[in-house]
């Protein structure tokens, strides 16, 4: 019998009595989510912006490759979802959906099924996410509550443009991501 199958062995005979994993407490969370999630967002460098403040964005020609995975501004597409993903490099603008947003930290969770890409949120130079002020939860334990098990292929939480600081405690916006993030509560 070599190593392994002496090891396997062992644990075979070992007998081990279940114990009941501990319960999960009730996290309160006592503050307004809608005004938490607007506070964690411009604290995390990112900015809320009403539909009026979308469209003059849109409309100012900053932008001059525009993307959007969300069926209410679709018609400002003027870039079409490539197939290979690198090709988005020069992708300026990217709108999207998010899936939810939680309260105690401005964190979105995206998943693949609405991205087209998943590089899609970290190539653009810039990025709006849609959000439904409906599917606010209060914080994280809710959050991961609501995704579950579900099956997805990829998933992340977005919390403001990209940002480090080195030792200096220099901040870079946009060091590997988006220079800018906004959000749309609608």
């Amino acid at each position: 019998m070599n190593s392994r199958e002496q090891i396997l062995s062992d644990i075979r005979i070992l007998k081990i009595d279940n114990s009941e994993l501990p319960a999960i407490p009730q996290f309160e969370y006592e503050a307004d989510i809608i005004e938490s999630f607007k506070t964690s967002i411009t604290t995390n460098k990112g900015e809320i912006i009403s539909e009026e403040a979308l469209m003059d964005l849109l409309e100012s020609g900053e932008f001059v490759n525009v993307y959007s995975a969300s069926e209410s501004y679709s018609k400002h597409s003027n870039f079409g979802l490539p197939e290979d993903p690198h090709e988005l490099k020069n992708l300026d603008l990217a709108i999207i959906e998010g899936d939810f947003g939680v309260g105690e930290n401005g964190a979105i969770w995206l998943d693949d099924s609405k991205l087209g890409h998943r590089v899609l949120p970290f190539i653009t130079e810039h990025l709006v996410i849609v959000v439904d002020k409906t599917t606010l939860v209060p914080n994280m334990h809710e959050a991961y509550k609501r995704i579950g098990q579900a099956h997805s292929g990829f998933g992340v939480f977005i919390a403001g443009p990209s940002k480090t600081a080195d030792i200096e405690q220099s901040l870079v916006i946009g060091a590997h991501g988006a220079k800018s993030l906004r959000v749309l509560l609608v």
